[in-house]
């Protein structure tokens, strides 16, 4: 199974024909793009498959997606890699699914910093198995000085739980005199979640045709354009990241305007 994940082919430069570039605008890439890569278990079942192996083939095509990032200029690309929900699942798929991680981090750790990706993660680690963390912290060390995309991994990640850690955070602030009352601010609730090292996403992307949210980025989505491709997402290609981009530039951003 592991030799999905270490298919080469999709390393090719050659991402992205010039023809394929014609149809965006790259002067208007968007800077912050979140992720929620659905579909994997699905498109397992639909080719027969074991659950399994729809999350390596996801594994797959995340390579690639990232790939894709780092080609158009794409600063911020978080995915949403396993949810607080993600524990009701079977405890086979859970393994199998901590066990994806960890190869997967240590297969492409080399790639990452040829490609000067930074590895960082938002939610809350401290829940998964220690070779879980073990695997990231060393994956977010060797990356560190990475320029071209940070990779965002939400792993144990929901929106409700960041928001509930970040306003712990602030009443033990106020509680102890280092904030007041006064500041409290959405720019200061901002500074105390998961992402605050970065801007709100411009584009959210749900693969799978599934028109939610589903607990992610609750706060950080509020003026976010969103996006649903039909292709489960083992099926997303780096066109398809384009033609999304497309259907971005071609809206008109209203920001709460009429």
């Amino acid at each position: 199974m592991n030799s999905l994940v270490a298919d080469q082919s999709i390393q090719s430069p050659s991402i992205f024909l010039q023809s394929d570039l014609n149809s965006i605008d790259l002067s208007k890439i968007p800077h912050h793009i979140a992720f929620i890569m659905d579909g994997n278990r699905r498109w397992a079942a639909n080719h027969e498959l074991p659950l399994v192996a729809g999350h390596w083939k996801g594994a797959e095509r995340m390579d690639s997606l990232v790939q894709a990032a780092c080609k158009l200029g794409i600063k911020v690309l978080t995915l949403f890699s396993f949810s607080t929900e993600n524990w009701k699942r079977s405890q086979e798929e859970i393994n199998a699914l901590m066990e994806l991680c960890t190869t997967y981090l240590d297969q492409k750790q080399d790639l990452m910093i040829e490609q000067g990706v930074k590895l960082a993660v938002i939610g809350d680690i401290e829940k998964l198995p220690s070779a879980v963390r073990d695997s990231l912290n060393r994956s977010m060390e060797a990356t560190a000085k990475g320029e071209n995309l940070t990779l965002v991994l939400a792993i144990n990640y929901g929106g409700r739980d960041d928001l509930k850690r970040a306003f712990d955070k602030i009443a033990d602030d106020l509680l102890s005199d280092k904030i007041s009352r006064e500041e409290i601010s959405e720019q200061l609730i901002s500074s105390y979640l998961d992402t605050a090292s970065w801007p709100d996403p411009d584009l959210l992307i749900r693969t799978s045709s599934e028109y939610r949210i589903s607990n992610f980025l609750l706060w950080q989505l509020s003026y976010s354009e969103i996006v649903i491709s039909d292709k489960m997402f083992p099926d997303f290609m780096a066109k398809d990241l384009l033609d999304v981009i497309a259907t971005y530039q071609n809206r008109k951003r209203r920001w709460g305007g009429a």
